[in-house]
């Protein structure tokens, strides 16, 4: 096996990784801004929508009911690992954005605010049977969630149907804001175009062709077009067909005898699942890693220690490290867990930025949680969170929001210390809207970063 592994793998591929720690021994600083994002459209409407807001927030948050919230989540299933972030940092938003203690319940001004945590155990049934127990019992004005991009999608259509507002945290998947959008939903959590811009940016100075393999659904689909998008629009090239497998694929051989076949400098995976154990000893197995280097972005603080043991001076992306931002709201956070003994985690942020997402709305419409008045505010909003300023698009609801260059510097700092800051990056990312809402991706480049 080659002694340099890098690490530029799709970040989905963290979900497998959770089943491989469980089963298995084993440039110069800059910010890269989108020409959409420094640019302000000003209309009629959003004139009269600041007018309103600056109204509603002068008198102040009132509610003659409680604003109810939902939060689902992995906390006993396959992923409950990521959902213990959501378990952590969600209240902690709702604490910071309030400026009220709470579990369940907090206080806006004249407001109360409820939160209710259900476990969908990373299945899509037992997610759409809990949204709609929320929202038809419980009488939610607002869902968050999921863990998995598969379950989140079934959320996101029942949000739609029952009239309520949706915010994905920490799903990843395009599609949430690209074939499946809707006008209902939201997201605080990147997508995979975001992950992909930021590694490929550096990726192509390390190397300059690729090959890729991932899941024949939407998620891998998705996420190979990005990558592909990403990596070829920097610089790079793809001499081969990228390589689709079933997601429930045990034996991989067969593809990765084609991911042989293809003469690249390294191989680029996106997998979310226990698959990629299996696909990672095919690599060793059938030699690949002896001929390319496989790529992979770095992780939580759990498995970064099983995954990159080896890898000390690695280069390479991750979307939040608690190490990374340097503002007053990730100060806080970090504070309030070390309270509890622990550091935020990975996906801490999304969690703590849907939080604040919603009491910055509440704030901006005066308790008014009608889908109508929440949309209204939510569609171009900014606020700052742990990662700085959050500006939702307008367009399509993606989080435009910053991602991160570190080199690993080791393993075993008992603060999960292990990185130093590269570079920071603001990704440009396409409008992947279709069907009848592709016109409201106005003149933002569609389907790829070059439209």
């Amino acid at each position: 096996m080659r002694s340099r592994f890098a690490m530029v793998w799709v970040l989905a591929v963290v979900l497998a990784l959770v089943a491989a720690s469980c089963s298995s021994d084993g440039d110069d600083e800059s910010t890269t801004t989108s020409s959409a994002q420094q640019e302000t459209t000003t209309t009629e409407a959003a004139a009269e929508e600041t007018t309103t807001t600056t109204s509603a927030e002068a008198a102040g948050v009132v509610c003659d009911e409680p604003v109810k919230v939902g939060v689902i989540t992995d906390q006993s299933g396959a992923l409950a690992i990521y959902g213990a972030h959501i378990m952590r940092a969600f209240p902690l938003g709702m604490e910071y954005a309030t400026g009220n203690a709470g579990t369940d319940s907090y206080q806006l001004d004249d407001c109360t605010i409820e939160v209710l945590y259900k476990d969908d155990l990373s299945d899509a049934e037992t997610s759409a049977t809990i949204a709609r127990e929320l929202i038809e019992v419980d009488g939610v004005d607002i869902l968050v969630g999921s863990v998995s991009s598969g379950v989140t999608a079934g959320i996101q259509e029942l949000a739609l149907q029952n009239d309520v507002i949706h915010i994905a945290a920490p799903a990843a998947a395009n599609d949430l804001t690209g074939v499946t959008f809707n006008p209902n939903s939201f997201r605080t959590s990147r997508n995979n175009y975001q992950d992909a811009v930021n590694i490929c940016q550096y990726l192509v100075s390390e190397y300059s062709t690729f090959v890729q393999i991932a899941p024949d659904y939407s998620f891998g689909y998705g996420g190979a077009a990005a990558f592909r998008d990403a990596c070829t629009f920097f610089g790079g090239s793809f001499p081969g067909d990228d390589i689709f497998a079933p997601a429930d694929t045990t034996d991989f051989t067969p593809y990765m005898e084609q991911v042989n076949d293809v003469d690249a400098e390294a191989f680029l995976v996106t997998w979310a699942g226990g698959g990629f154990v299996p696909l990672a000893q095919a690599a060793v197995d059938l030699g690949t890693l002896d001929e390319k280097d496989m790529a992979a972005g770095f992780v939580d603080n759990v498995v970064m220690p099983i995954f990159c043991g080896n890898n000390i001076g690695s280069t390479s992306g991750i979307l939040y490290h608690y190490t990374l931002p340097d503002n007053e709201v990730n100060d806080w956070l970090v504070g309030k867990t070390a309270e509890q003994g622990t550091f935020p985690d990975l996906f801490d942020a999304d969690a703590m930025n849907a939080a604040i997402m919603i009491v910055e709305a509440l704030k901006a419409t005066g308790g008014d949680a009608s889908v109508d008045a929440l949309r209204s505010a939510m569609e171009g909003m900014s606020f700052e969170g742990p990662k700085g300023t959050i500006d939702i698009r307008a367009e399509d609801h993606v989080a435009m929001q910053d991602m991160y260059i570190v080199t690993l510097l080791n393993l075993d700092d008992p603060e999960f210390k292990y990185f130093e800051a590269v570079s920071t990056n603001r990704p440009p990312v396409p409008c992947l809207l279709e069907g009848e809402y592709a016109d409201r991706c106005g003149d933002l480049p569609v389907g790829s970063l070059d439209g």
